[in-house]
């Protein structure tokens, strides 16, 4: 992997992110501190980010913003900024008033690792604690899972927004704490404040000489590889689980998956927290499960409008299908389940999907000499028409089975939508057993 591919990778810092909310009223105060050079540093992000809209944003019309008077209303507004984090939160409303789930602020990444401890989820129309990170602060106060979640530092979780929060308290502005509301599986509501985990790294990474942090970073890299791999589970040859938390692996990988697969009657595709990624690999994993080439939908860019197709497989697999998704699960993956559904290949099961279907690309920059700054932003280049002629992005995958867990279920790890799913094929898989599959593993501090 070359350098700047390494480098690439510390700028993706969240899959895809719809962010609608005002900003300003979700940072917290903090004194101001920011300096010229960093108010200079702000508004070249901002004009370097709004030119490349200009070249690339699909739409060149941007649904009817006037993007010139955007831009400057922008800077206005940067100029009159306290801190770096509301000089950030700027040039991400700039961007969000297009209201495109794949275009959005990458800020330059802060000398900290932060970690609220907690895990939360849109589970139907509530938001629920779905895990916490053992030795926590989160854990000392008495936060569990399926606890659902009233309020977050007095703003209400709800579909439209949870991915807004998700920008802002782990991207754009990390706080050293957050207020909670929740109300426990017995009904009971309490208010608890909950500490992050705050952990000091480099201010300055060097990436030259013999003594070079740039191996900090790959084996950073090679961690999350390890995390975000797929899992599987087999009964016999009568099934398959796999857990595919992601789109992101090479033509030989999903050559190799595919071979599994073709050795079991059954398949449960579990896409249920998995963010989307790659096209081709979508193409080909897609196209793995059609006998015959099979149109996704069409690709809507800014100056053509063309057919996106799955690529035709040498051997098939034929077996029965059924595909897991839920209020995380995103573009590429969100694609899969509709196609399944249109082609009528199989049973799409959970919960109704995030609605976040773009395709787009990654723009990293710099800013300096001696001491560079990173940042980015990801800019969609077409909207996915599916061959039924509507798009997914805000719309999402309605499941042609809902099946939820429940508070109790997350409380006590239990699983009843892949139960449900594995009871469907003929396969006897108890709630309890389910939940204990794939368990999840928190990454290290």
């Amino acid at each position: 992997m070359s350098l700047a591919a390494r480098l690439r990778l510390r700028l993706v810092l969240v899959a895809l992110l719809s962010f609608t909310l005002s900003l300003p009223l979700l940072l917290a105060q903090q004194p101001p501190t920011l300096s010229r050079i960093d108010r200079e540093r702000a508004e070249d992000m901002l004009q370097v980010i709004g030119n490349d809209m200009r070249k690339h944003y699909y739409d060149p019309r941007f649904h009817g913003v006037d993007w010139d008077a955007n831009l400057k209303l922008a800077k206005a507004k940067i100029e009159k900024a306290d801190t770096n984090g509301r000089a950030f939160s700027e040039i991400a409303a700039a961007l969000d008033v297009l209201n495109d789930s794949h275009t959005f602020f990458l800020p330059p990444q802060r000398a900290i690792r932060h970690d609220y401890g907690w895990q939360r989820q849109m589970i139907g129309e509530h938001c629920f604690i779905i895990r916490v990170r053992p030795g926590s602060d989160a854990e000392a106060k008495g936060v569990k899972p399926g606890d659902e979640v009233l309020s977050i530092n007095g703003f209400a979780p709800d579909r439209a927004n949870s991915w807004k929060m998700d920008y802002v308290y782990n991207v754009l502005r990390p706080q050293p704490a957050l207020n909670l509301e929740l109300r426990d599986p017995a009904g009971a509501a309490r208010k608890s404040e909950v500490l992050a985990k705050i952990t000091e790294t480099k201010h300055v990474f060097d990436l030259t000489g013999e003594n070079s942090d740039i191996w900090d970073l790959v084996r950073e890299g090679e961690a999350d590889r390890r995390l975000s791999g797929w899992r599987s589970e087999t009964f016999g040859d009568d099934l398959m689980i796999l857990k595919f938390p992601q789109f992101f692996f090479s033509a030989p990988q999903i050559d190799d998956l595919l071979a599994k697969v073709r050795k079991q009657k059954a398949l449960i595709l579990d896409l249920r927290g998995d963010p989307g990624g790659s096209v081709d690999v979508l193409r080909q994993f897609l196209g793995g499960m059609f006998e015959n080439e099979i149109k996704i939908g069409d690709r809507v860019g800014r100056d053509n409008h063309k057919p996106m197709t799955t690529k035709k497989p040498r051997d098939p697999y034929t077996g029965k299908l059924v595909v897991l998704v839920d209020s995380r699960s995103a573009s590429a993956a969100e694609l899969f389940a509709r196609v399944v559904q249109i082609e009528k290949r199989g049973i799409v099961m959970g919960d109704h999907s995030s609605g976040s279907v773009m395709e787009s690309k990654r723009y990293p920059y710099q800013i300096g000499a001696e001491t560079i700054v990173f940042y980015g932003a990801s800019i969609t280049d077409a909207d996915i028409l599916m061959s039924d002629g509507k798009s997914l992005e805000h719309v999402g995958v309605s499941p042609d089975e809902v099946v939820l867990p429940s508070a109790s279920d997350l409380a006590t790890d239990r699983d009843p939508v892949l139960a449900h799913a594995a009871q469907s094929l003929g396969i006897h898989l108890s709630p309890e057993k389910a939940g204990k599959l794939f368990p999840y593993e928190w990454p290290k501090d």
